[in-house]
């Protein structure tokens, strides 16, 4: 007697054709649960085709296998509906969403959304899905983390820079504003203050990213072996072994670096020149870290001073065109308000955590130091009152 998957709920049936008729039919909730399913694997084996269309190579290559996984999954849950199949059911909101991103936009953003999106594994919580599906949703998870942490790793400093200088301009100048009207002085001294605020702010936040930025490239710089050292390799006593010291200093166990240098001292011998330029003395780690910090000191100067004057600009906007008093900032809290939710979202949506809880987190922290500085404001001017 043939086996039947519904009787065998974290059996591995992805191989396994379902009886067609089930012993047991499934109650409308089953049905409608499982219908979610088929819908929401549908629109997620569209979204990772979607993305390998734009990739080449590995990359392609990883995310096909992801979409032919889901279609594995949908292939499943078709069979387990039957003749209860229906009409095609719209996907989640969510991936819908994501759906159109792929089509639209840039990948990392999607696969970020993505890489929360498997991490739920709607499974986990699922008598009828198989140990194998919940098993596959796991590992997608952490293949699409992998995905999304190169989209990640290829984005400049210049991007880190203008978000969080964004945040920066959008908090300090609110929170200036604010404690200005708290003291009760007119529209007109709280103008002034905000564009002073912007300007200093913007100056140093400029200065700050430059001196970082450069600071880390010039210690990166530090570390790169001089040319000299390569010059001086086939003077070197092999018997010795110097560079096997060049190797160990630079971390390398005995062993490997041993073996390491007698490589380079086989291939001088054998041809006259070194393995490739990097061999001589490890300088492809340092190069690899220089590449991944991305940007220069001035281009990630310029970007946060164009990002954090934005942000400090927008506190200040209605009085710039002239509203005075409670509406004024009231209108300020609402503006800043709406970016940070914003800016929040998309620091969520990178860092693969839920856009509306960072959100959420960007907002609290930008009104709540709004708020300790009106509060000191009403403090000063009732005392200087």
């Amino acid at each position: 007697m043939s086996p039947n998957p519904a009787d065998h709920p974290h059996r591995d049936t992805s191989d396994i054709e379902p009886h067609p008729t089930p012993v047991e039919q499934p109650t409308r909730r089953q049905i409608n649960r499982w219908r979610k399913h088929l819908a929401n694997e549908r629109a997620e084996g569209a979204v990772y085709r979607e993305l390998a269309r734009k990739k080449t190579g590995e990359e392609r290559d990883i995310l096909l296998a992801i979409a032919e996984a889901e279609a594995r999954h949908e292939k499943y849950w078709r069979k387990r509906l039957g003749e209860h199949v229906g009409m095609p059911r719209q996907a989640s909101l969510s991936t819908r969403i994501m759906a159109w991103m792929a089509r639209h936009f840039g990948s990392v953003f999607v696969l970020a959304m993505m890489q929360t999106a498997e991490t739920r594994n709607d499974y986990v919580k699922d008598t009828d899905a198989t140990e194998q599906m919940i098993a596959d949703e796991a590992i997608h998870a952490e293949v699409v983390r992998g995905l999304a942490a190169r989209g990640r790793a290829k984005m400049s400093g210049d991007f880190r820079a203008a978000i969080f200088g964004a945040n920066d301009g959008l908090v300090s100048n609110l929170a200036l504003v604010l404690g200005m009207v708290g003291t009760g002085v007119n529209a007109a001294v709280v103008l002034v203050t905000g564009l002073t605020g912007l300007l200093a702010g913007a100056l140093s936040m400029a200065a700050g990213e430059y001196v970082s930025v450069s600071s880390q490239k010039e210690l990166l710089d530090a570390n790169t072996p001089a040319p000299e050292a390569t010059e001086s390799l086939p003077k070197l006593d092999m018997e010795e072994n110097e560079l096997e010291l060049v190797y160990r200093a630079r971390g390398m166990s005995v062993e490997d670096a041993k073996a390491k240098a007698q490589r380079v001292f086989e291939q001088m011998t054998l041809t006259g020149d070194l393995l490739d330029g990097s061999d001589s003395a490890g300088v492809d780690d340092v190069a690899a870290d220089a590449t991944e910090l991305g940007g220069s000191g001035l281009s990630a100067a310029i970007s946060s001073f164009l990002c954090f004057g934005v942000g400090a600009l927008i506190p200040v906007m209605p009085y710039i065109f002239g509203m005075e008093g409670m509406a004024a900032a009231v209108t300020a809290c609402v503006l800043v308000g709406i970016v940070l939710l914003m800016t929040g979202a998309i620091v969520g949506v990178l860092s693969g955590v839920s856009p509306a809880k960072r959100a959420g987190r960007q907002l609290l922290i930008g009104y709540g130091a709004a708020a300790v500085t009106y509060v000191l404001g009403m403090a000063f001017g009732v005392s200087v009152g």
